[in-house]
């Protein structure tokens, strides 16, 4: 979802591009060539290659199994390891490369998520805010942890803590579009949890700022300038598509649908962007009904 449109945005302001992929031959044909790709089969359990990282100025790792799924032994394991042995593997690849020019990187920006600071009221949350015990919180800190270890090699580390991405290729609209497109969606489990929503441009932009912005450094949260509330959301949606949104979804539906999982939709967090508005970072999709708009429009 995030990381076609990452590279299209480099590419066409001018960057030389390198892709990591299972499949390098895959991602040379996705950009039609216009990449240098490696493969990178195994990142719980090996390293990238040295040749895809030497002497590139900075490196964009988003690599993470899906969370939006039932939650299972397995599956818990696979969305923790996905992300802390991967940053782990890619930490250790970049301490093995010489300092200076053509070796080491100057910036990492390693995803992170909002999951980080678990279910809040409606007070505003900054990046501040300590992590909170919860399952994501504890897999968010793990993968956090790993990608700080790159500042010990002198490289400039970003912890982007991404909200809820708003995107019309995927992620939790996704799941939203079907049930209102039908006239029976609505707010879930009250509507009263707050949203720290982003749309997927604004995602983009908040990376690629933070690779060029030497002042960024540490947690940033990516999450538009004035989260929602989940009934906001759902009337906002509803207008979009020009359908009712009044349809409460009771928790403990959510519950028996997707188990624990459900703790995404069923709490939330009024995260707010402090350290990019401190940084100047300029929004391309600061409110929510534009950009619903946007990522409905296919």
């Amino acid at each position: 979802m995030l990381g076609r449109a990452l590279v299209e945005e480099l590419l066409e302001r001018g960057d030389d591009v390198t892709v990591l992929s299972r499949s390098a031959e895959k991602a040379k044909r996705a950009f039609a060539g216009r990449v240098d790709a490696h493969e990178w089969r195994d990142p719980k359990g090996e390293q990238p290659p040295a040749a895809a990282l030497g002497g590139r100025d900075g490196v964009v790792h988003l690599l993470g199994e899906p969370v939006a799924q039932r939650w299972t032994d397995s599956s818990r394991r696979e969305i923790r390891d996905s992300r802390v042995l991967s940053t782990r593997n890619l930490v250790a690849a970049l301490a093995a490369l010489p300092e200076g020019v053509g070796g080491r990187p100057r910036v990492l920006v390693s995803q992170s998520a909002s999951g980080w600071y678990g279910p809040h009221g409606d007070e505003l949350v900054d990046e501040s805010e300590p992590a909170a015990d919860d399952f994501l919180a504890r897999v968010c800190v793990e993968w956090e942890r790993e990608a700080s270890a790159a500042g010990t090699l002198g490289i400039r580390v970003v912890r982007a803590r991404t909200g809820v991405v708003l995107s019309e290729s995927g992620g939790a609209l996704e799941k939203m579009l079907p049930p209102f497109k039908l006239g029976v969606g609505g707010p879930v489990a009250g509507g009263r949890q707050y949203v720290p929503w982003i749309h997927a441009d604004d995602v983009i932009g908040a990376l690629v700022f933070c690779l060029d912005d030497e002042a960024a450094s540490g947690p940033v949260n990516l999450t538009a300038p004035e989260p929602v509330t989940n009934r906001e959301l759902s009337k906002a949606l509803g207008r979009v598509l020009g359908r009712p949104a009044i349809a409460p979804v009771p928790a403990l539906a959510v519950r028996t649908l997707y188990g624990d999982m459900a703790q995404i939709v069923t709490t939330g967090v009024r995260a707010v962007p402090q350290r990019l508005q401190e940084l100047g970072y300029r929004f391309r999709q600061p409110e929510l009904e534009p950009a619903l708009r946007n990522a409905t429009r296919r």
